[in-house]
């Protein structure tokens, strides 16, 4: 039963007996003042045995840790403490050096520059030989890679767990007329109206809406084209390409039955599989998206077919009109007048990732250290993070908002690598054990801003090298956060294992030489994650997998100087990746109990001056 002890008018504490020391804080630290709360108050709560600060802990022998102050404004970081900690916590910070183990002071816990961590082509996975099996699928001939990227032969096959393909003799659609009215297929449909469409040196919007609606008529009076009507009257006339490009997007279109002649399985819930394409192969998929040929696509809702699959047809991103919509189709139109004028020459991995419970750390006794950390308020996971394994912070439909009116993260990740955007054609809902890994993507696309000041700014050459598959040596991992309509939701520990999992899902390494990570505020933002505990959480997933981390802010200085203050003080009591585990569930009990006066980083540096970490 706990007891409360009542310090100040402004502290209420809950003390529960029977753990550590005499008695150890555990549930609760409700700060009533204003901002100026006196943090000497907060630690004379946390650490009621804390001894005075000039008396130095007589060394029993050299199985004791010795304990010291420390200053901590030479950290090897450049900052000090956070403010929030007060002048008296920052002065109580204390670390332990344990015989054998100890370190220059100017290096315990610093966090590393970036060039210190690992990137492809400098690290090396073993590929072996390009193949397809019983979990990849690849739809080219792999015995002509990379001479020439030929489609792989296959038969049509009409069923729930491939994509239904809009070539396919299976897929009709009942046509009336004054002949009569029956069921026909409609590729042929498709083939008379996009063909008539190619043939034209120039076409305008309203002959696109007019092909589309040929064979998509059940939607005539629901579709609305604004969007890209919009977009193409805000054109310079000088640089205006659509017109002579629509046409050229149309015959790519109608050459589907020659590129893609294998079904292309879904990549399902709950089991591990990989799809492999070329480029060309790609960009013939996303001009049918872009004319919305895809059969049972358009219907969405709970008891639909693909409910459990992202929209794929292109109908959405032609509505109601907006200037976020408008520069989205910049940087799409931009790609598709690049792989008409030079069709790319490469292959895109898509692996659908799904752990099982038995291949899920135990977090509780996890013996792993704590690998390298750069912070850094400046760059771009997109830009800095080259080579690295990089996060697209996803929705568990991948892509998010790309086709509608969404502008964070990922739906620009999926607007400069537009390839990207077919994995909404065979990737299912991802569940709390899986990830997307996305490996050989394009950029193709440079921008500016975030959000309502998301901007197109022009096309980019990518020089990226290639793997021995022929594949761009850029790795992007799709990994959804939860999505809190609380932010109290988050300390939830049942949610930070999830949050856990997650993580060390997509970091996990299946060999030997493989890249470290770029991230950052993943799940924070509009899903209302806290960064400190993002980073700690992601910080941890990476470590159990071996791999090293570089934390992209962008242009949050505060959670910068927090998680290099966290790192640094984790890292010099030599925590292992375990009881950081037991640190953040102690931290979620108090969160839980109403003790929202004290931040992450204040409860790691007081537990870390009574050296309770």
């Amino acid at each position: 039963m706990a007891r409360t002890m009542r310090l100040k008018p402004q502290l209420v504490c809950w003390f529960r007996p029977g753990r550590q020391d005499s008695c150890w804080l555990v549930v609760l630290i409700e700060v009533m003042a204003s901002k100026s709360n006196d943090s000497s108050q907060v630690k004379a709560c946390l650490c009621p045995d804390e001894e005075p600060e000039n008396v130095k802990p007589r060394n029993d022998g050299a199985s004791r840790a010795e304990v010291e102050p420390v200053k901590t404004e030479d950290s090897g970081c450049g900052h000090s403490c956070s403010s929030t900690c007060g002048a008296s916590c920052t002065a109580a910070v204390r670390r332990r050096r344990v015989e054998g183990r100890e370190r220059p002071r100017e290096e315990a816990g610093a966090c590393c520059p970036l060039q210190d961590l690992k990137r492809l082509p400098q690290c090396r996975p073993p590929l072996g030989e390009l193949r397809f099996g019983r979990a990849h699928t690849v739809l080219v001939d792999v015995r002509l890679v990379p001479q020439r990227f030929v489609a792989q032969d296959g038969r049509d096959v009409w069923s729930s767990n491939v994509v239904k393909m809009p070539c396919s003799p299976s897929s009709s659609m009942v046509k009336s007329g004054w002949t009569g009215s029956g069921p026909v297929e409609r590729w042929k449909v498709i083939s008379k109206h996009l063909g008539a469409l190619s043939s034209r040196s120039e076409a305008d919007v309203a002959d696109v809406q007019k092909a589309i609606m040929k064979y998509n008529p059940k939607y005539e009076k629901q579709w609305l084209f604004d969007s890209l009507a919009s977009f193409v009257k805000v054109i310079p006339k000088e640089d205006n390409y659509l017109p002579s490009l629509f046409p050229k997007m149309a015959a790519l279109a109608l050459k589907l039955p020659e590129h893609v002649k294998k079904a292309i399985p879904l990549l399902s819930a709950g089991r591990t599989a990989a799809v492999t394409l070329s480029q060309v192969q790609i960009s013939c998929l996303l001009a049918n998206a872009f004319f919305c040929t895809f059969p049972h696509r358009n219907a969405c809702g709970a008891h639909t077919e693909y409910w459990g699959l992202p929209s794929i047809n292109f109908t959405s991103l032609f509505g109601k009109t907006s200037q976020r919509k408008r520069q989205k189709l910049r940087a799409i139109m931009q790609y598709f007048k690049e792989v008409t004028d030079s069709p790319p020459r490469g292959l895109v991995t898509f692996e659908r990732r799904c752990l099982s419970n038995a291949e899920l750390p135990d977090w509780t006794s996890s013996k792993k250290k704590l690998l390298q950390l750069h912070v850094t308020s400046q760059g771009s996971i997109e830009d800095d993070g080259v080579g690295m394994l990089q996060v697209d912070f996803a929705a568990s439909l991948v892509g998010g908002g790309v086709l509608n009116s969404g502008l964070l993260q990922e739906e620009i990740l999926f607007l400069i690598h537009p390839e990207l955007i077919v994995s909404r054609l065979f990737t299912e809902r991802l569940g709390d054990n899986e990830c997307l890994i996305i490996t050989g993507c394009q950029k193709f696309s440079i921008y500016s801003g975030f959000g309502d000041r998301f901007e197109w700014v022009g096309p980019c050459v990518d020089s990226v090298g290639r793997d021995e598959w022929f594949r761009l040596q850029r790795q992007i991992v799709a990994m959804d956060a939860l999505h809190f309509k609380h932010p109290s939701e988050q300390y939830d520990v049942r949610k930070v294992q999830r949050e856990l999992n997650k993580a060390y899902c997509g970091f996990k390494k299946v060999g030997a030489g493989e890249p470290d990570v770029a991230t950052g505020k993943w799940g924070c933002g509009a899903f209302n994650g806290e960064p400190q505990l993002k980073a700690l959480i992601q910080l941890m997933a990476a470590a159990e997998a071996g791999r090293g981390l570089a934390f992209f802010t962008f242009r949050d200085e505060k959670t910068k100087r927090d998680v290099e203050q966290m790192y640094k003080l984790l890292v010099r009591e030599d925590v292992t990746v375990g009881q950081l585990y037991a640190l953040i569930q102690d931290y979620c009990r108090l969160r839980t109990h109403g003790g929202s006066g004290v931040d992450l980083l204040q409860f790691i540096t007081l537990r870390s001056s009574r050296s309770q970490l």
